[in-house]
């Protein structure tokens, strides 16, 4: 993993935005700084400006998450409110019982992606070699980079340090906004990196440094293991990343045995540090859909009046989303979650591909015919698939990956 002596190592960085959606929203609501603040709060949520009938001063309202009831999840919280064991994905109803002083803010998907594009492009003017891993994180190849600042490269990991102090600096002066980065030899060690200094910040692995910084973290910390695959190889006496990097000829005969010849190879090689994957700058979506959870289920016929507005929105966003992106669909879908929490989709393949509102939801509507709408409906979302180039767009992989995601 060092390579040669003497020769240049691989650096890799990642990047990741410090409670990014709560801390947009910060941006917009100061006086919430220090405050436990969870964002997914529908447009009820939003804060209200009141006036004083004797001072005539102006201030804001926030809904509490005591008051909230419906079926929604948390999609990002502040590090106060983590402290209350709040975390993404969790009902906000559970949140309320730990929590019910926490301020509740509406999502605002378009304010997030304007900022996610703003941090990318800061990055980028300094090392563009960037893989875009979604609205909050990215990978940067900083090899290159630091091949052209240096002559020694015994001074590399120095100036990859100076590196990441500038692209911390950089995001935060195009977004005011906050990120942490690890600096690694890989993608994998990188991302470990990054999560031990949350927020705001800097961390160098080395790769002498493995053994001291990523052998005593919970296995859990390494991107490939799950919850499931956590419990079995606590069962097998596995619960630090250095028990797999240090496993005997018993322990990996064990891990074969459980987990198959191929998962226990790369467990091991994981758990020392050792990942190949290069960080890819361009990729072709496969889809890409629009989707929303509505706070308390709908019925198709007695709450039409509220369902056909939303319909029509998801059509209108994911056809903004493609013209954006460059790209036409030739095969479009609509995915629903009923109150039994069942899911049901369906496809429909068109000649000729699209990217207009109207014709999107023409075939999405026909889509919902073809589905039993007695139950209560609980998520509602539309998908564009088979992707082809826009006549007018050109080819979308002369752009840079990140801008096809956010």
């Amino acid at each position: 993993m060092d390579g040669p002596a003497g020769a240049l190592p691989r650096i890799v960085a990642h990047l990741d935005m410090d409670a990014f959606y709560a801390s947009v929203e910060l941006l917009r609501y100061p006086d919430l700084a220090g405050e436990a603040v969870v964002i997914g709060g529908g447009s009820s949520a939003v804060p209200q400006v009141v006036v004083d009938p004797e001072t005539g001063v102006e201030r804001r309202v926030y809904k509490r998450l005591g008051d909230y009831a419906g079926r929604g999840v948390i999609t990002t919280a502040t590090y106060e409110a983590r402290e209350f064991g709040l975390r993404s994905a969790m009902p906000m109803m559970k949140a309320a019982k730990l929590a019910p002083q926490a301020i509740l803010l509406p999502t605002d998907f378009d304010t997030y992606r304007s900022m996610s594009r703003r941090f990318k492009a800061a990055v980028r003017e300094i090392a563009p070699l960037v893989e875009d891993r979604g609205i909050d994180e990215i990978y940067i190849e900083l090899t290159p980079v630091v091949a052209a600042r240096i002559d020694d490269p015994a001074d590399a990991w120095w100036c990859a340090r100076e590196l990441g102090e500038e692209l911390r600096a950089a995001v935060r002066a195009a977004t005011g906004l906050s990120c942490s980065i690890g600096l690694a030899p890989n993608k994998l060690v990188a991302k470990i990196a990054s999560e031990l200094d949350k927020p705001d910040g800097l961390t160098l692995v080395t790769p002498a440094d493995i053994e001291s910084r990523i052998w005593p973290l919970p296995v859990r910390r390494l991107n490939g293991v799950g919850p499931k695959a956590d419990a079995k190889l606590a069962e097998l006496g596995v619960r630090f990343i250095g028990d797999a990097a240090n496993a005997d000829d018993a322990l990996r005969a064990a891990l074969v045995a459980r987990f198959g010849a191929r998962y226990a190879a790369w467990l091991q090689s994981a758990a020392r540090g050792i990942d190949s994957r290069p960080v890819v700058t361009e990729s072709e979506p496969v889809s890409i859909s629009r989707e929303t959870t509505f706070e308390r289920d709908l019925h198709a016929v007695r709450d039409r009046a509220l369902l056909t507005p939303i319909f029509t929105s998801l059509c209108e966003h994911l056809a903004g989303d493609l013209q954006r992106k460059g790209y036409r669909s030739r095969t479009i879908g609509i995915k629903l979650r009923f109150d039994d929490f069942r899911i049901v989709t369906r496809v429909r393949t068109i000649e000729e591909a699209v990217d207009d509102a109207h014709r999107i939801r023409g075939v999405a509507a026909g889509c919902l015919k073809t589905v039993d709408l007695s139950r209560r409906i609980r998520l509602l979302g539309v998908r564009a698939a088979s992707l082809v180039p826009s006549r007018n767009g050109g080819s979308p992989l002369s752009r840079r990956a990140g801008e096809g995601t956010c």
